[in-house]
């Protein structure tokens, strides 16, 4: 049982190493407690897409650095559940059913001025932004200050643990 992270580089801005981030996305999805069966999209796209996506979405103006987009808060049952349907005596058992966790849109352009007003390289800007999708997918918020800053703290440490600055 593994975790399907679909990830493609829909851009032409910067280069991306699709592989890297996919590692850090399933580290950071183990983390938070996805298990089983489940599937991820980790897209990186342009600054007009994203534009069109902020505002479709968020009612914002303008591209910004990521988006995600959250479907299943917890997977369906698996087997035989109670008036669910499940199988009965002598029926096949059904296949489970990958959870889909949702959707992280990055804009490596956006990332790039960000890196640059952050005074970092656009890898580690980066890194932060898979972690940072990861957690809105599982529920992590910023909106309020405590929550920004317990959110803040978690990226921290799923960086410190997953995240090697020095990796091609």
């Amino acid at each position: 049982m593994a975790i399907d992270i679909y990830a493609a580089d829909e851009q032409l801005d910067h280069v991306v190493e699709l592989e890297r981030w996919v590692e850090l996305c399933r580290h950071a999805l183990e983390e938070e407690g996805v298990r089983g069966l489940a599937e991820v999209s980790l897209i990186f796209t342009g600054e007009s897409t994203m534009a069109e996506l902020n505002e479709q979405f968020m009612g914002k103006r303008g591209p910004t650095d990521v988006l995600s987009f959250p479907i299943d808060s917890e997977p369906d049952p698996t087997g035989r559940v109670p008036d669910a349907g499940g199988t009965g005596p002598g029926e096949p058992p059904v296949a489970e059913i990958p959870q889909l966790v949702g959707d992280i849109v990055i804009c490596p352009a956006v990332a790039a001025r960000n890196a640059r007003e952050h005074e970092c390289p656009l890898e580690d800007e980066l890194a932060l932004l898979v972690v940072h999708g990861v957690l809105h997918l599982r529920g992590w918020d910023h909106v309020v200050d405590e929550e920004a800053e317990r959110m803040e703290a978690r990226e921290r440490d799923l960086l410190a643990r997953h995240y090697r600055t020095d990796a091609p």
